[in-house]
Formats: structure tokens, sequence, C-alpha cells
């Protein structure tokens, strides 16, 4: 499904046969060139501003996309903004396709061919670079950054999250399994790594809506839960009550003081910034005690092209998560290791994560379409979502990104 966009009933002067951008028809024609000798698995089927179809890869298998480039405005935003002006050419009605999903996932299928067009250049570059260095995760900015993204409040999320109100990918263990049920199949997993028993003491690093916490003081754990959310917090202390063992506070990673016996963080690492992992992965092995296990759940990016993505500045940085971004496991890994932590059991599932996604969106627009998204949030706000719904979903199907748990060890 792919609801109506803004502006999308506007047809763009160059699909009448006029427009100025008709005279750069050389350079756009260089262009398609480009992304058709660079997609060496799967095809483009897109329909060009003047109504001519054309074919771009098709010489391998692999995801198959339709696009409608509606103007050539489009070609133009890439070109300098990379995926950030794709989506700008979006919203504004200047392309369109019946499965986004597909497109996202072709490019990130044909990463090594294709990473070039969707990077910001020039002046767009350096001025998404300087915004995103002006929200980086300093406690100051963290605070900001998290509430930018999760204090848009419960009555949000709610209607498109599962009961569980769990906001990380799930883990399937069957190709039909309920995604209520996935959900508590990572929790139980990442519980299971923590290798606690009955009256240990867990810090969780980034609780979410207390999801984790709730499983692990119900098998009889102890939790202390820490977000800089507030609506977090609120729902997670609502959810424990009458649990015993639990607490949850507005508590920066970097302010935790105590021991305890195991970590959990559930995909909080990538809100963290390259420039914080030292002190996170820091915090992370002074919290435990000698002997102890930290569990985490990380989304990383493909170390091969780590670099280009880490010096760009994408669409979700910009306009979803700001003073995000993924983890380079080979990074990551090595920096663990110089704070203690031993490095064990990594399991990847990335596809789980592509699921879990589809059927977020599902929920998405079902809540849309029931009227159940509160009143605040415009069609601009709904029409992000579903983007960035899409846009994550193509990500992990296409392989640029992964998921995986993985347990760290404080050896004594």
């Amino acid at each position: 499904m792919n609801a109506p966009l803004r502006g999308m009933d506007a047809v763009p002067a160059e699909r009448r046969g006029g427009g100025a951008l008709t005279l750069f028809a050389p350079l756009f024609e260089r262009q398609l060139a480009g992304i058709d000798r660079g997609i060496a698995e799967g095809s483009l089927q897109v329909t060009l501003p003047s109504g001519e179809s054309r074919l771009l890869g098709g010489r391998a298998s692999g995801p198959a996309a339709v696009v409608d480039l509606r103007s050539w405005r489009a070609l133009v935003r890439l070109a300098l903004s990379g995926s950030g002006g794709w989506y700008e050419a979006w919203a504004a009605g200047e392309w369109a396709s019946p499965d986004p999903v597909q497109l996202f996932a072709l490019f990130t299928r044909n990463r090594a061919t294709l990473a070039r067009p969707a990077r910001a250049t020039g002046p767009s570059l350096l001025t998404r670079r300087f915004l995103h260095w002006m929200r980086r995760n300093h406690q100051r900015g963290s605070r900001r950054n998290i509430q930018f993204h999760y204090d848009l409040g419960n009555d949000f999320y709610l209607p498109w999250l599962d009961p569980s109100m769990t906001y990380s990918s799930a883990l399937f263990e069957t190709a039909d399994q309920p995604l209520e049920a996935a959900q508590a199949a990572k929790l139980r997993a990442i519980l299971e790594r923590t290798r606690t028993r009955a009256g240990d003491h867990i810090l969780e690093i980034g609780c979410g809506w207390g999801s984790f916490a709730e499983m692990a003081l119900r098998e009889g754990r102890r939790v202390h839960g820490i977000t800089l959310s507030s609506e977090q917090r609120v729902y997670a202390e609502q959810r424990a009550a009458g649990l015993a063992g639990g607490s949850f506070t507005l508590t920066d990673y970097r302010a935790v003081t105590g021991q305890y016996d195991a970590v959990a963080s559930i995909e909080m690492a990538e809100a963290v910034g390259r420039e914080y992992w030292p002190a996170y992965l820091s915090a992370v092995a002074k919290a435990l005690k000698p002997g102890g296990c930290a569990a985490l759940q990380v989304i990383t990016f493909d170390d091969a092209f780590f670099e280009e993505y880490a010096n760009n500045v994408d669409f979700i940085q910009t306009y979803v998560f700001p003073g995000g971004l993924l983890i380079s496991e080979r990074a990551f890994r090595q920096i663990a290791a110089e704070q203690g932590l031993r490095w064990t059991d990594p399991v990847r599932f990335g596809q789980d994560y592509a699921e879990t996604l589809r059927l977020w969106l599902r929920s998405f627009d079902r809540a849309v379409a029931e009227g159940r998204i509160p009143n605040k949030f415009d069609r601009k706000f709904i029409d992000l979502w579903r983007y960035y719904l899409m846009y994550c979903e193509g990500g992990f199907r296409g392989g640029s990104i992964d998921v995986l748990q993985v347990t760290l060890i404080k050896d004594l």
C-alpha cells in the first residue's frame, strides 16, 4: 500500500512536456546511465517525466523496484542531498512507487556500486554535517535527542506497536509467529544472555517502555531501568506496579553508579554516536561485577562501507533520529575489548528486523486508517513515519544493515 502523499496531485511541468529542467536532460541521462551500470542485482523499472518507460539493471535476480519519476527535480535532490534529498522529493510528490521498500532494498543490495548516489555532496553535505554536529550526544544533547524521538507521546506509539510496547527487532522462531510472541522470544533471549538467577540485580540501559524489565521482574530478578524519556519512564513504572524489585530513573548512562550482576541494553547503542562509544562501553564495564554479563542487541552497518556512511548524514539522522549512528561491529568489538569486555556468541537476525518493520508498517497504516493516531500529528508527519519504516525495512532486506545479539563478559 502506498498512501497518498502531499503534493501528489500536482503534475510537474516536465510531465506536461515543459519545464526548465528539461534543458539539462543530457545530465539526467548520464545520471540514469550511472544507476543502470550500478545495478548488478535486481532491476528498476522507471517512468520518466516525459512518460517514457525504461528498465535499468535487470541483469541478475534481485529486488524489482518500480518508480514513477514525476519530476527531474528528484534526481537533482538525490545528487545534491543523497537519501535526505530523495525523501524530500518523495514528500514533494516528485517520485512515487507502489512499493518503496523494493527500491531501498535495491540500492542497499547494490551498495558497492550505488552508495555514492545516496550520499549528500557539496554545500548540502557541509550543512547537514554541521546540523548533525550540533545535535551530538553530550549529556544535554542526548536528553534532547531522545526526547525528540521517544517523547512524541505514548499515545503515538500505542496504536501500532505490539501490545508489549517493544520498539526493537523481534526474534521470529517460526515464519508465521505473531509479532508479540516473537518479541517475547527476543526478550527471553536477552534475559538468558544475562546468566542471572532470581534475586540478581540487572541494570537496563535504555529501558524503553519496560517490556524487558517486566519479564525479568516476573522471573524474580531485580531491575534498575534507565532512560532519558519521561514518557517511557512513566509507562515503565505503571506496568511494573505490583512487581517487586523494579526501579526506573531518568539517568544518563554516563551517570550510573554502583555495580550490578548483569547489564541489558537493547538497541540503545545506536543512539550514542561514534564519539561516545568508548564512554558507553566503559559505563557497561564499570556497572558489571567481575564475571558479570552484558546482553546487548545492536543494529550494525556493513563494515566494508561504514566510513562512507559515518562521514555522511542520512535521511534518518536528519529527520527521525538526531544524533543517531548505526554500529560498526568491528570497531565496537575492539572498543569493548579495550574496556575488558569479551565479545561472545553473536547471533545475527537482520531479516527478522525486516519482518518486524513490515508488520509495524501494516499496523501503523491500520491505525491511521482507523483514526487512532492523535490529531496533533498531521499528514506530513504520518507520511514521514511511513517512509521511515519502509526505508529501514529496505535496508535490512538489502543487507546493508543487520541486527545482532551479543554477550559481553567482564572477566575476573
